[in-house]
């Protein structure tokens, strides 16, 4: 059981308790008025500059700790799960990259045995995947691999599902490409959320995606036609279109953070996910490592390929969370819930995920005052205790 401060769905409340038994939270409750049947139970006190928080869920992360989705191997996606909760994580969607149709294939047929057989409590929780290209557009591709890039193909992607054992939960496309619009319906009707990124479409593209299920949009601002006072653009209409979720990385280099705020304002926080697009060199020392078969350069906290080009990030998520608080006026319940909340909606996964309430899976974390990570939980059993 912990007690302290905790942020719920509604509310930050003080002095409460949650038990969690089974991997899951049985009951929650003021500490004052504690059941007579949970006083023996073993206890977390949470001192007054901690918190209690829902884990986090990363809907976008291709690697962590020199490990990537595109090693397509169970110990590359254990080591993800291993490593995450230490920055609060625990949940995510193995992410790929554009390459060769064999790796693409290997990384998805990985994940699918992955979930069947490797998803324990204790560890990071691999939802699925989210299939980041080949449905992208060249003239965005930013750090994805052009030469493996292809238009949205509805019989390869079926294909793709099938090898993945429906493991794809999120597919970015360019929607103004060939077969774009159809191939975002398709992934609408197939419960599959369709998020428009790497992508040069033109407002009136972008309002055809929405009409057609279009739901996200991938890393806002990055990769992607911005914002022109005579052309909308991805971004201008992803502000726009109340429909539309964006991805944010909040690390304060692939977007300011007075655009943070921009977006934030335009938005809300219910329209919002923070994620980190990390690489495998999160966690690790700089130097140069992989992404999609390419050389990456980690220093001073980029993530760069040999032409500049920003690959990725080494984002953590809960420094993502105090890069967002500073950047703009919100709570610290409003940071969480762009987080937490709004993916497990996002991901229809709400039911067991995304906030602390009685019957969801015991994943929380205990958060200091300056966002540090002390202790998290990934479905009832400590993953991370900080100094462990």
């Amino acid at each position: 059981m912990v007690h302290g401060k905790a942020v719920l769905e509604n509310e930050v409340a003080e002095s409460i308790y949650v038990f969690i038994e089974d991997g899951k939270i049985q009951e929650i409750g003021p500490i004052n008025s504690l059941p007579s049947h949970l006083k023996k139970v073993e206890k977390i006190e949470v001192p007054e500059d901690k918190s209690v928080v829902p884990g986090f869920i990363d809907v976008h992360i291709h690697g962590a700790a020199g490990a990537d989705t595109m090693d397509a191997t169970i110990e590359a996606l254990q080591t993800m799960a291993k490593a995450l909760p230490a920055e609060g994580t625990t949940s995510f969607l193995a992410t790929t990259i554009t390459q060769k149709h064999e790796n693409i294939e290997n990384a998805l047929k990985n994940a699918a045995h992955y979930r069947k057989g490797h998803n324990h409590s204790g560890i990071a929780d691999v939802l699925g995947v989210h299939l980041e290209g080949p449905f992208i557009n060249k003239k965005r591709a930013g750090a994805q691999p052009m030469e493996y890039i292809i238009d949205p193909d509805i019989e390869l992607f079926q294909k793709w599902q099938q090898l993945a054992d429906g493991s794809i939960k999120l597919v970015t496309v360019a929607p103004e490409l060939e077969n774009g619009t159809n191939f975002v319906r398709y992934l609408n009707e197939t419960g599959v959320i369709a998020s428009i990124g790497h992508s040069d479409a033109i407002y009136e593209e972008m309002e055809k995606a929405v009409q057609a299920g279009a739901k996200q949009v991938t890393h806002m601002f990055n990769g992607m036609r911005g914002i022109h006072h005579r052309e909308p653009g991805v971004a201008g209409s992803a502000l726009i279109f109340k429909e539309l979720m964006v991805e944010l990385i909040a690390d304060g280099i692939h977007v300011r953070p007075e655009v943070m705020k921009l977006i934030i304002n335009a938005k809300g926080t219910d329209g919002m996910i923070l994620i980190t697009d990390a690489m495998r060199a999160k966690c690790l020392k700089n130097g140069v490592y992989d992404l999609g078969g390419q050389d990456v350069s980690v220093a001073n906290g980029k993530a760069l390929l040999a032409d500049g080009t920003l690959a990725g990030s080494i984002l953590k998520m809960n420094d993502s969370i105090k890069n967002i608080l500073e950047a703009a006026d919100i709570t610290l319940s409003e940071a969480v819930q762009m987080a937490s909340m709004n993916p497990a909606k996002q991901l229809n996964v709400y039911d067991r995920k995304g906030s602390i309430s009685v019957g969801k899976d015991a994943d929380i974390l205990i958060l200091s005052n300056e966002y540090q990570v002390e202790m998290t939980f990934c479905r009832g059993e400590i993953a991370y205790k900080k100094g462990l």
